[in-house]
């Protein structure tokens, strides 16, 4: 696959909810455009994935998950008490950044198929990296870039599909600037919050805004037959409000209680960190939504993204370190 190409064609996520006209639109949200005054069951889109080869004429349909194709910015209680952000820089988004950004990575994972790029987490000095899992599920070569420039490969430690995260590991790392995670459960709806990935590629892009909501019900297929139609280029199968998107989701599935915000997310963001004022991770990012009608290669941020609570990273990181797979 060229590094011009973008694959099309990625696991996608659904909001499990009751509401056929999910999501509803929060407070804060601009209004949406006249041509999309369209009734019913919102349609979710799916993002590139990892191995995903490049077909045309994909339908769009609504969450789409945060890997991008290679080719190619007031205090939360959530963390009070961490040191993280410089006294000076406190409670700012400036700070945020300086603070936490050596702790995020750009991955570039490949397989036979092809390759995409997502973001990660350093959780130890030593070289272990959180992601989701459906930035690294396939691959046979991982790719790992640090805020400084330097370049590592990686391997794959353990990884949990039923949560969409994985852990990997740096080769000859030392001296990384590990994350602070912080309580997931001290979130409020309204914290201000600052998101830093690699969104297209883009590595260290910091974006803010709030938490617009919590515990959103994000559906997806647990299958290993959907990831071998992921990785062929078809759509990632999910389910909200009784219905079926993009196929049958099969009898294996998954819902993990999600944080809605409305930080600017893009293809490239999975795996990176959503982070509260104090510097602290409080989410991995892993999907956002997309409206009906927009294609895979141009959706972009409409500022409804989603991010697995890291209190779920933190109690899942045993199994993970201990080589759990599935």
């Amino acid at each position: 696959m060229s590094e011009n190409s973008r694959p099309s064609g990625v696991p996608e996520y659904g909001p499990h909810q009751v509401n056929p006209e999910w999501p509803p639109p929060p407070a804060h949200a601009p209004a949406a455009p006249a041509h999309r005054r369209q009734r019913g069951p919102a349609k979710l889109l799916v993002a590139v994935a990892i191995v995903a080869a490049a077909v045309g004429g994909t339908t769009a349909y609504g969450v789409q998950e945060l890997t991008g194709d290679t080719s190619a910015g007031v205090t939360a209680s959530s963390a009070a008490g961490t040191d993280v952000v410089p006294a000076s820089l406190k409670g700012t988004v400036a700070g945020v950044a300086k603070a936490v950004s050596p702790s995020i990575v750009e991955i570039k994972a490949a397989s036979s198929s092809g390759s995409a790029t997502g973001s990660g987490v350093i959780v130890t000095e030593d070289g272990e990296v959180v992601t989701n899992n459906h930035v690294v599920a396939g691959a046979s070569q991982i790719q790992v870039r640090t805020n400084d420039g330097k370049s590592y490969s990686a391997r794959v430690v353990g990884t949990d599909s039923s949560k969409d995260l994985a852990l990997i590991k740096l080769e000859d790392a030392s001296g990384l600037k590990a994350a602070t995670l912080g309580d997931s459960d001290g979130v409020r709806v309204g914290d201000q919050v600052v998101a830093i990935g690699s969104p297209e590629g883009l590595t260290g892009t910091v974006t803010s805004g709030i938490v617009s909501a919590l515990d959103r019900d994000v559906t997806v297929s647990t299958d290993e037959s959907q990831g071998q139609q992921q990785q062929r280029g078809g759509g990632w199968p999910f389910e909200f409000g009784g219905q079926e998107f993009n196929g049958d989701t099969g009898g294996s599935t998954t819902t993990y209680k999600a944080i809605q915000t409305d930080a600017s997310l893009n293809p490239g963001n999975s795996g990176g960190a959503l982070i509260d004022m104090n510097g602290a991770i409080i989410g991995i990012n892993s999907a956002m939504y997309a409206p009906s009608g927009a294609e895979s290669s141009t959706a972009g941020s409409v500022g409804l993204g989603f991010a697995i609570p890291v209190n779920t990273l933190k109690a899942d990181l045993p199994d993970l370190r201990a080589g759990a797979g599935g």
